[in-house]
């Protein structure tokens, strides 16, 4: 097995020629980005196809990749819950969001639910619960890249986080939606080509029957590995993980900014179908990656490398390819990192600079070129907070992370949206009541769950459920609801007519 501190020339050759590749990316997009909708949506030129892989390699993230490899490498069945969880929350999104979204926005979600709402208090809450989410999101990017890299280069882990933030300012800052685009294309073709490869490999083992690899898996280390019960032991923490992931989709912020890059809604909706495909297919793929990690490299042995268990593909390439394929899994794991971890820096750089500063300070008189520039500043400042996180949050696994994340986006933004989308009383007192109780609450419910306070600090719990969505989902709608009835706001619902209307025809759509 790999030796951590032993460099891999493979991985390096890999790393380096991906690397490479994605910068001259970046530099044909920099000379196409001159424009604040360039910037933040590639002059909304993307095809459906195109986006359809773009959104595949946004959301195929490191906790799909390394992280469900790993749980399942090391739980056995319920790791599978991150694959089923992720998968069904894209129907909400292609049913339900991505047409209204694409119609009614500019650049980012809160577009949407300041449309006929009040602007200020609108965006400085969806900015509160837009940071919150990438902040949760970019930790679990960070840990699965320092980890990879360490692996690669045998240098230190705080050094990898830093390689790793360099690269992904460089992209965004320069690039912007349109390098970012380009880069997560790569990736998603990189990184189905690679999961195929690699369950393929695993697969040959056993006569290219998957039921004969769960047999292995069973006879190894007990039936229970194939049985509910390893990772998630209580029913209600089974349900809230379900709420979480499949809410939590139609309220990333860097997912839902996506459907502005193509020409309209009818574009939106085929590059959502487009992904839903791509995504499942590849979620497939993890339950053999899992389980051939479990079978053929070993719980123990995975653990041994990174005790979040995220190493586990990397080490089952090498198992079954050697130094050569690990290098080669390694490098695509990375690209998967790099692509996503630009996305969630230009949606945190769109809430800071789009949100805050141009429509919260300067009260839309920000002329374009200073749009521009505080775009930058903001995506410099994310990378440094990544960076930071990447390193505080040194050996958890990512794809339990990027489950605390999208309990915020399912507790956050995602009651807010479809209120105010849907809803025609919803008022500015009640988007943004429940937009600040969904964030607010979902953190301070993570801070008192098992997740800190028994698996980090090692006490006792006050919240009894690792994940909050199941309390917070419910508590801010009701929320939104209420502080709505309360304080309605007669203006705001008679505008809901043409909001209605722009949002099934799509006239109006990008100014507000």
């Amino acid at each position: 097995m790999t030796r951590i501190g032993e460099p891999n020339t493979v991985a390096m050759a890999f790393f380096f020629l991906f690397i490479a590749s994605t910068l001259g990316i970046t530099w044909w997009a920099a000379r196409r980005t001159r424009t604040t909708e360039q910037f933040y949506a590639a002059g909304r030129r993307i095809s459906a196809g195109q986006n359809g892989f773009a959104l595949a390699g946004d959301y195929m993230s490191a906790a799909s990749f390394l992280g469900i490899a790993g749980l399942v490498s090391t739980t056995g069945f319920d790791g599978l819950i991150y694959s089923t969880g992720w998968l069904v929350g894209w129907p909400v999104v292609l049913f339900l969001i991505a047409e209204p979204l694409r119609n009614l926005g500019k650049y980012t979600f809160a577009d949407v639910v300041a449309s006929r709402l009040s602007q200020t208090p609108v965006r400085l809450a969806a900015a509160l619960g837009t940071l919150a989410t990438v902040t949760f999101y970019l930790i679990a990017q960070m840990v699965g890249a320092g980890g990879l890299i360490r692996l690669m280069f045998g240098i230190r882990y705080e050094l990898a986080i830093a390689i790793v933030g360099a690269a992904m300012i460089a992209y965004v800052l320069f690039g912007g939606m349109i390098a970012t685009t380009w880069v997560q294309i790569v990736k998603a073709v990189l990184l189905l080509g690679g999961a195929a490869i690699l369950a393929t490999m695993v697969l040959m083992r056993y006569g290219m029957n998957p039921a004969a690899l769960f047999a292995a898996a069973a006879e190894r280390y007990g039936a229970g590995v194939l049985a509910p019960g390893g990772l998630v032991a209580k029913p209600l923490d089974a349900i809230s993980l379900g709420i979480a992931l499949m809410f939590g989709t139609a309220g990333l912020p860097h997912i839902l900014m996506r459907v502005y890059t193509v020409p309209d809604a009818k574009a939106a909706r085929q590059s959502v179908f487009y992904a839903t495909g791509l995504i499942g297919v590849f979620y497939l793929m993890t339950f053999i990656l899992g389980f051939g990690a479990m079978v053929l490299v070993g719980p123990d042995v995975i653990r041994g490398v990174e005790p979040g268990g995220n190493m586990a593909a990397p080490l089952l390439a090498e198992r079954l390819g050697g130094t050569a394929f690990l290098g080669f899994i390694a490098a695509v794991a990375f690209a998967t990192i790099l692509a996503v971890v630009a996305g969630l820096t230009l949606s945190g750089a769109a809430a800071l600079s789009h949100d805050l500063w141009v429509h919260v300070v300067r009260k839309d008189h920000a002329d374009a070129a200073e749009q521009l520039r505080v775009a930058r500043v903001a995506t410099v400042l994310l990378g440094i907070v990544a960076v930071l996180l990447g390193i505080t949050f040194k050996g958890q696994n990512v794809a339990f992370m990027v489950g605390l994340a999208f309990a915020i986006a399912a507790s956050a933004n995602f009651p807010a949206l479809v209120l105010s989308i849907f809803w025609k009383r919803c008022s500015t007192a009640g988007a943004v009541a429940s937009m600040v109780t969904g964030t607010v609450v979902t953190i301070g419910l993570i801070l008192l769950s098992p997740t800190v306070q028994v698996d980090i600090l090692h006490g006792t719990a006050w919240f009894p459920l690792k994940n909050p969505a199941l309390v917070t989902v419910p508590l801010s709608f009701a929320v939104g609801v209420v502080v709505s009835l309360l304080w309605p706001a007669p203006e705001e619902v008679a505008g809901y007519a043409n909001v209605a209307r722009r949002m099934h025809l799509g006239a109006g759509t990008t100014e507000h």
